[in-house]
This record gives C-alpha cells, structure tokens and sequence, in this order.
C-alpha cells in the first residue's frame, strides 16, 4: 500500500480548513491529493474509517483510533465509508512528543472529546475561521490530546511497507487478495526465496513475524471492508479465516469490539 499509487480529488466532498486543522466530509472513496505538511498532523474520523498512505506503510484509523503523520511525509488519506474526518496539526514542541513516523494510537473519551472540540463546530459560517477558543485555552487542550495519546502507546493499525524486494513481492501478492491462506513457505517458492531467509526478514526489516503482519494486513482490510457496508461473514472469508468465528476473536483482540458492534455503530468505544 505505498504511497506511489497516486489517487485524484474526486467530487462530492465538503471541507473546511484553518491554520490550525480542519473538517472534511467525504464519500466513501474519496481520497486527497498526495501532498506533505512542514507540521505534524492528527487525524481522526469521527465517523468511518481513513486510511493514511506514506512511502513507509499505511495507517488505518477507525472511528476509536487516531492516525498521526509528523512533518514533511509524503502522504494521502482515503475514506472508506462516509468519513467525518478532522485534521489537528501540532506545533514542533508537541510534535517532538509523539514518534518520528506514522503511528496509530487509541483514542480515548477524553482524546476523542479534544479532538472534537478543537475541530468544530464553530460559532459562525466563515470557512476560514477555527473554532472558538481563546489561544492558552487552544494549547492546554492540545497538550491534553497529546498526552492522552502518549498514555494509550501505539496500536498495531500500521502496516508497515516492506523495502527488500522479496517482502515487497510477498506484499503485493497479500494486498491483492489478502484472503490468501498460502504460508511462507508456499509464498516463498512462488517468488524463488527460503523460509528462513524471509522469516528473518520480516523480523530484521519490519520488526515482526510474518504471521503477525499478514494478521495486521486482513484487519486492515476487514476494517475497510466492514465500513463498505459488507457482513461479518463476507468479510471473515474475504480476509483469509477459515471460519467467522476466528476473526470475531482476531478483529475483538485488536480493535476492542466485535465487528458486528463495529459495523452497526460505526464509533466503537474505546
């Protein structure tokens, strides 16, 4: 899922930016321009779920995760399902308090009520203008966001992207039919390497077995899927279970809920 593949603005979306975030409402699969920011920035979808797309891996937000990308990665975000999303950018002295790379963390109730409130709404109909709060109160809300997420730690919602090209070859067989139940060995004789060798690789270069990223990938996909408006089921063979009663278990694990609580709500709890 790298950042190469270049999407174009489709129609359909509302936006309002200031200078120190914004709001987008966007269509199921509606993706922005490839751009990068001098600042960090937040996202999180209210309603939805938002992948973020760099040159590193893809991040995938749901509606009880927030998506950070710090300054000056190349990115884009897609919607999958009608997405609420909100956008807060961070002054360096914040930034330099979360990771130097994408990351995913939990959003809590208060994370996500400062999300909220910094985002929106506001007390007139000037695009331009941000929500109404006086400077100090804007930054202690800020640090109080930041905080919030540096309690909850990361979350295994980043995939990252392979840079040897044999993972890479194994990446792009998985992201195209991620329900593919073939194991490394099977893999590795279609591109011509050994099991040992990929293993290796997988935990030298992406800090994980190879299990354990092709469990992220089928989430990832099962989140995208599920906000698609397909059922538990579908899904759960879509992604590579063998029965749905395995994914309830792998998707609660991570996620924090069913996905059929998932599916209906659209704003699982944290």
């Amino acid at each position: 899922m790298p950042v190469r593949r270049q999407p174009s603005p489709s129609t359909g979306a509302t936006s309002e930016v200031w200078p120190s975030g914004g709001r987008h409402f966007w269509p199921s699969g509606e993706a922005s321009a490839v751009q990068s920011h001098a600042r960090g920035h937040l996202v999180y979808a209210a309603s939805g779920v938002l992948t973020v797309r760099t040159g590193g891996g893809t991040s995938v937000a749901p509606a009880n995760r927030v998506a950070w990308t710090p300054a000056d990665f190349t990115h884009y975000h897609r919607a999958h399902g009608d997405t609420d999303m909100r956008i807060v950018f961070l002054a360096p002295s914040l930034a330099r308090l979360l990771p130097d790379r994408p990351a995913v963390f939990l959003a809590s109730g208060l994370a996500r009520e400062a999300l909220l409130a910094l985002t929106g709404p506001r007390d007139d109909n000037s695009v331009a203008a941000e929500p109404s709060y006086r400077r100090s109160a804007r930054s202690r809300l800020l640090r109080v966001l930041v905080d919030e997420l540096r309690e909850t730690h990361e979350q295994p919602l980043h995939l990252p992207e392979p840079r040897d090209d044999r993972l890479q070859a194994i990446a792009r067989m998985l992201y195209e039919t991620p329900g593919d139940t073939a194991t490394l060995a099977e893999l590795g004789k279609r591109i011509g390497a050994g099991t040992r060798t990929l293993s290796r690789l997988f935990h030298d270069e992406l800090g994980m077995t190879f299990y354990e990223w092709r469990t992220q990938l089928r989430i990832c996909h099962a989140l995208v899927l599920l906000a698609d408006g397909h059922d538990t089921t579908h899904t759960a063979y879509a992604c590579g279970w063998a029965n749905p009663s395995g994914f309830i278990a792998a998707f609660t694990n991570v996620i924090g809920t069913t996905p059929g609580r998932y599916r209906k709500s659209g704003r699982p709890t944290a």
